[in-house]
């Protein structure tokens, strides 16, 4: 049997099931872009028709590369032809080349949940499966609670996969939507539906409510599935979904299976996990396998000395597979390959031995020690290397600014808050000062910043701040917490970047983000600073 296992992301949809987690369409487009850069195979984004947020997703989906991209929905409802079904029809119409269909194959489901006769439900099933693959590229079945109908009933539970196999389903994926089975039953039950239905048409469905979703999954592509879907550190509803930054390493590395992501993806695995975190605002999981900052760090005695001699000795992989660094707690060495890594894929030239190196990691470090994240802020990061070997010229240096808010009542009786930003700026000798109002005190310096530089600096027209995010890394504080700012930016073509600031003073933390948000516009475009 073929040794390629395909990747379906459902982050974008499952994930978005999470308690505490609220996508807009722009996280949902920067994921998106990122889970197709890493090279999954599908990526799912959503339900159209569905809400407001999925609907704009799918209005601006990007181009996917290497991937493809996924709506998801259910069969035709009971009573109804699939031609002549609203919601299936707001899938077809999606864009989208690949469409999941949902469906139900546990018996006590179909009479309770759908309360429809077993023929019905594979009538649906059928309809449904048949339509999509006469409109899409690919149609692939959910089996909905399959494992609990196998279970329960394991002659109709087989019937609905072979009906969506007949119908024309690319994939038929097996679902354990209770989470509550184990690795030794999806073993035994997958080994016995692959002795009927062929192993390259199945997919596995894991949820994580016994803390076994990533073991069943493994245990599922051993038995001969050859699709697995899950999500990015494993966000999902309940206690969440199979983790595919935990899969994707297992597989490759583990197992010995190749997936659409090559060893240079791999590298990228723990920058992808970092960056949904900052996303959701999220503190990173120190302890998370592969990717976490805890999963290659070692602390004195025994172990130090063992893994100075040979990292085997306590690493089951080299950190950099996976795009982690070893952290050797009492060595000023830890972090080198991770950052010669991000060198390259900026495109920066050096030698490890470089003496500059050594200078930057120190600085790396000081500046994580006070909330800077650069694996978030990827623009940040650039410019701070780029710094340190003096290569980005002063556009503009700000020698003040303040900022007022005024909240009141108006003539009308209206309860109205106004913020105005007043900017003191030198560009190459030339002094100015404006005045900007702007809806709250980052968008009026913001708006105040833009006064100044856009007629110096036209090229900076078209940027615009597509997502604005505020952390508070010491709740403790209270007020006077210490506060992180990332702002995405993008400029008319697309091009996105982010970047970090961070202060006990989140306008100051702001102006920060947005100055490096404006200088790596700047620079990227090769602007030489205005002669004043």
């Amino acid at each position: 049997m073929s040794k390629r296992v395909y990747l379906y992301d459902s982050t974008l949809r499952d994930g978005a099931q999470t308690q505490g987690v609220d996508f807009s369409a722009a996280d949902k487009i920067a994921i998106a872009r990122e889970l197709d850069g890493l090279g999954i195979d599908y990526i799912e984004g959503g339900w159209p028709g569905a809400n407001d947020t999925d609907d704009a997703f799918f209005a601006r989906a990007p181009h996917m590369v290497r991937g493809r991209l996924a709506a998801f929905g259910m069969t035709r409802r009971a009573g109804r032809s699939a031609d002549n079904d609203p919601a299936l029809q707001t899938l077809l119409s999606s864009g989208a080349p690949v469409v999941t269909l949902v469906g139900k194959t546990w018996d006590f489901q179909c009479r309770v949940a759908l309360g429809v006769e077993l023929d019905e439900n594979l009538r649906m099933i059928a309809d449904s499966i048949a339509l999509t693959a006469q409109r899409v590229d690919q149609a692939v079945f959910d089996a909905e609670h399959f494992f609990d109908g196998y279970k329960s009933n394991p002659e109709y539970a087989v019937s609905c996969l072979r009906t969506a196999l007949d119908a024309g389903a690319r994939w038929v994926v097996l679902c354990d939507t209770n989470g509550g089975t184990l690795p030794s039953e999806v073993e035994a039950i997958v080994t016995a539906i692959t002795r009927q239905l062929p192993g390259d048409r199945l997919g596995i469905h894991c949820h994580n409510d016994t803390e076994n979703a990533v073991a069943n999954s493994l245990a599922a592509v051993q038995a001969g599935v050859r699709q697995i879907q899950g999500t990015l550190n494993g966000l999902g509803e309940r206690c969440g979904n199979a983790n595919l930054i935990s899969i994707i390493p297992s597989l490759m590395l583990k197992m010995g299976f190749e997936t659409g992501l090559s060893s240079h993806d791999l590298t990228r695995l723990k920058h992808v996990s970092r960056l949904l975190d900052e996303r959701l605002n999220r503190a990173p999981d120190r302890r998370a396998p592969y990717v976490g900052d805890s999963a290659f760090a070692h602390k004195g005695g025994l172990h130090v000395s063992a893994v100075e001699r040979d990292p085997r000795c306590y690493e089951h992989v080299t950190p950099e597979s996976v795009g982690n660094t070893r952290q050797i707690l009492v060595s000023n060495q830890a972090g080198r390959s991770n950052v010669m890594a991000r060198f390259r894929e900026i495109g920066l030239d050096m030698e490890a031995s470089d003496p500059r190196i050594g200078s930057l990691l120190e600085t790396i470090k000081r500046l994580e020690a006070q909330g800077f994240a650069f694996d978030g802020a990827e623009a940040s990061f650039e410019l701070l290397a780029r710094r340190e070997l003096a290569e980005v010229p002063e556009y503009f240096r700000l020698t003040s600014f303040r900022v007022i808010d005024e909240r009141r009542w108006n003539a009308r009786g209206e309860l109205i808050t106004l913020s105005e930003a007043t900017v003191k700026m030198d560009i190459q000798g030339e002094r100015h000062m404006v005045v900007a109002e702007g809806n709250g005190p980052v968008n009026a310096l913001d708006a105040a910043l833009r006064k100044v530089l856009v007629p110096v600096y036209p090229v900076l027209a078209d940027l615009r701040l597509v997502d604005y995010k505020v952390r508070i890394l010491t709740p403790d504080a209270a007020t006077a917490a210490l506060t992180r700012v990332m702002i995405e930016s993008a400029d008319a073509e697309g091009t996105r970047w982010t970047t970090v600031g961070v202060s006990s003073n989140v306008i100051d933390a702001s102006f920060n983000a947005l100055q490096d948000a404006l200088t790596y516009r700047l620079f990227k475009s090769g602007q030489v600073p205005h002669p004043g």
